[in-house]
């Protein structure tokens, strides 16, 4: 008789919920997935999904910003102080982003379908 190596490792462990709706992450889960100082809860069905919180620095765009500005000719403190203004509009701009996408996934706002986007008819031009 075989086993399958394809499963999953799941690891499970049982914890208290306080008073104060509080629990604590056992230690072994809180290394091996990297937690820092915040998580991230989601509900997924009849599920509460615990993860390390998202950290989205601006970093991640810093070459493009500085590119952009150095081709409009900024130079000195003049690029230091745009560089510093655009890359506080980054994290905004992301946020707003993935809540965006989250409303869209629960059939939420304004969003496009596949056909919306892949459809071979064009609109009449009037």
């Amino acid at each position: 008789m075989s086993t399958s190596t394809n499963k999953p490792i799941t690891d499970k462990k049982i914890v208290s919920i306080s008073s104060k709706r509080q629990i604590t992450i056992p230690q072994k889960f809180f290394t091996m997935l990297g937690f820092a100082t915040e998580a991230e809860c989601i509900v997924r069905g009849n599920e509460l999904i615990i993860r390390p919180a998202r950290q989205y620095s601006g970093g991640e765009f810093a070459e493009q910003i500085l590119a952009d500005l150095i081709s409009q000719g900024l130079s000195g403190d003049e690029l230091l102080d745009q560089f510093k203004a655009k890359q506080a509009q980054v994290r905004p701009a992301v946020e707003s982003m993935i809540a965006r996408a989250q409303a869209a996934a629960n059939s939420e706002g304004e969003y496009f379908s596949y056909d919306d986007v892949f459809s071979d008819t064009e609109e009449p031009n009037d």
